[in-house]
Parts: C-alpha cells; sequence; structure tokens
C-alpha cells in the first residue's frame, strides 16, 4: 500500500510559492495515488506565538486553498491537525525515541530562532519530531516536500528506524522523499536570494493567492531584474538570482523544464518576458482565486469539511496509536 501524507501551516498570506511549490504537486498526487491525506498544520503553527482570531481564520482559508486549487475531499482525507489527538500522543513517544544530537543538527531550528535562541519555544525545538507524528500516524509511504523540509524526512526515516530496531517490530514504514517539479523553490521577487515568504514586510516580494489580475501585473512589472536580456541556455541564469526565479516560475507554469522555457524565451528583453509571465500567472491563478474567494465566504461548508476529514483520519489513525501503545507497553484499560 502507498500513502500520501502531507501539509502546511496555516499562516495567513498564501502566496505563489504555497501553490507551485506544494499545493498544485498535491492535486497531481492525488490523481496519481489513490491514498491521499492533506493536513492544515495548526499545531506547528503555534510554535511561533499566533494571535488566535487570525489562526482561526487562516486554518479556514488554508482549507479553502487546498480546494480550490483541486484537492479533492470527497477522494482525499483532508483535516486540520489539532482535530487528530493522535498527533500529539505520537509525537510525544517520538520525543523519547529521538536523540538530542540528531535535534540539535536540526537547521530550520536554528534559522527560525535566530540570535534568541534561549527564548524560542520547547515546541519549536521538537518541531520536527511532530512532523515525524504527523507522517508515520497514517503509516504514510510518501512526502512530497521542498528542499527546505529534506532534513526533517531524514530525521523521520531515523525515527521510523529507531522506533523498530528498539522494540523489534517492523511497525513503521520508512517513508520517502517525493520532490517535484521545477519550483519546489519559489524565490522572492524583490531579492532572488531569498525565499518567497509569508512574512516579507513587503507585499511586492509575493504573489498572493488572493491577488487579481491588476495586482500581479503590476507586482510582476516591479520584480526585480537585471539588464541582460534572458540567455538562451540554462547555465546562462547562473549568478542572475532574480532572472533564475522568474524563468523557474515560467517553466513551473507551463508544466516544462527550464531548458525547455529558454528555447521558447531566451533572448527576450524582460519586458517582453515579463508580460509573457503575467499573462500565463493570471490565467493560472484567476480561477484558483475566484473559486478561493467563493469558498472563504461559506465558513460552514469549510468546516464541514474539516469535521468529516478529521473523522476519516481518526479512523486511520485510531488502529495505529493503539499499536504504537501496545509495543511500547502503556496499559489501555
Amino acid at each position: 500500500m502507498k500513502r500520501i501524507f502531507s501539509g502546511a501551516q496555516p499562516t495567513g498570506n498564501l502566496h505563489l510559492g504555497n501553490y507551485l511549490g506544494a499545493i498544485r504537486n498535491w492535486v497531481t498526487l492525488q490523481q496519481d495515488f489513490s491514498d491521499c491525506v492533506f493536513c492544515v498544520v495548526d499545531q506547528h503553527a503555534i510554535t511561533l506565538w499566533q494571535d488566535p482570531k487570525e489562526l482561526h481564520r487562516s486554518i479556514r482559508e488554508l482549507a479553502a486553498a487546498y480546494i480550490a486549487a483541486g484537492i479533492d475531499p470527497r477522494k482525499s482525507i483532508l483535516f486540520n491537525q489539532s482535530a487528530v489527538p493522535g498527533h500529539a500522543q505520537l509525537a510525544w513517544v517520538f520525543n523519547c525515541v529521538a536523540r538530542i544530537g540528531w535535534m540539535n543538527r536540526m537547521t530550520q531550528f536554528k534559522d527560525k530562532a535566530g540570535k534568541n535562541r534561549e527564548n524560542a519555544s520547547v515546541g519549536l525545538y521538537v518541531y520536527p519530531t511532530l512532523m515525524a507524528a504527523d507522517i508515520l500516524l497514517y503509516k504514510a509511504t510518501h512526502v512530497p516536500v521542498g528542499e527546505d523540509q529534506k532534513q526533517h524526512l531524514e530525521l523521520t526515516r531515523d525515527i521510523a528506524i529507531k522506533f523498530n530496531n528498539d522494540f523489534g517490530v517492523d511497525l513503521f514504514p520508512v517513508p520517502e522523499p517525493l520532490i517535484l517539479g521545477e519550483a519546489t523553490r519559489v524565490m522572492s521577487l524583490r531579492d532572488g536570494t531569498k525565499k518567497m515568504s509569508k512574512s516579507d514586510p513587503s507585499d511586492y516580494s509575493r504573489i498572493n493567492l488572493a491577488d487579481d489580475a491588476d495586482a500581479i501585473a503590476q507586482k510582476i512589472r516591479k520584480a526585480r531584474t537585471d539588464p541582460d536580456p534572458l540567455p538562451e541556455v540554462v547555465a546562462g541564469l547562473a549568478n542572475r538570482p532574480e532572472a533564475d526565479n522568474l524563468v523557474t516560475i515560467f517553466a513551473a507554469l507551463k508544466g516544462i523544464s527550464k531548458a525547455a522555457a529558454l528555447a521558447d524565451v531566451g533572448g527576450q528583453s524582460f519586458a517582453v518576458f515579463k508580460g509573457m509571465l503575467t499573462d500565463l500567472l493570471v490565467s493560472e491563478l484567476a480561477p484558483v482565486s475566484a473559486e478561493w474567494r467563493r469558498l472563504v465566504a461559506d465558513p460552514a461548508y469549510i468546516d464541514s469539511v474539516l469535521r468529516d476529514g478529521a473523522e476519516r483520519a481518526s479512523v486511520l489513525a485510531r488502529p495505529i496509536l493503539d499499536e504504537v501503545y501496545d509495543t511500547v507497553g502503556f496499559l489501555r484499560p
């Protein structure tokens, strides 16, 4: 049996990087795999402080984005993480399996905690064990991940192997990463060396899912470039991060490689290329954005989808958690 698990944090300002780097790929996987579990990872979100009212809204907005992009909640399981207690319960078991040395090597904690590491939450430090629990609670075999999450998936694999070895069982599969498409890492429109981010103070750094055609056109016009025309081969993008980023986005939208994209647009000025890119973005995102806005305006429907998804996820998770508890030696009266 092959099972997909993936999720994203509900922290507002859904953008092109979320869509191309994750959500659109999940829609493709939903067509290729019959067993898919997609999660709004709200427990991960609170590893950094969140305004409760904003988090409440963001959970619904992210679920709406999944559906608007093409995730079918009748075919796949779609729910928010905190609605299934097994995530937190299995995470505690994994906290006792993972080693401190493993956690100290996690680069994302260092990046997110910054210089004020002593004031970071314990939750942020053990975030990777919760991610491992998210995946292994459903015995997922394949996990679509971006480059920045590969290290956490390696930790998940280590935890699965160590748990099986410690208890002499073959309970957990060792999940495989799926890294798909050209746009696994979409960069800022204002600085091609930085990842496109919800937290960037400049709204011109990203294309938001809620942006209309005029906003998209303006942001692409203002996107940073360099004075040279586009190269005709991929090697010509070296040391040109902004050009590389825009070509990556163009290629991902067309579903082709960067080499194939440059065969079409190589030699063009950025003025011409930006017009082509704007047209592609608007044609791809306009129907998704319209459907997203319609869904956000119907919170009762979103809540019903999440409630049904949590019930279906619990049916999968409960016997696996029972198996873990029996293996560890917990008494279940």
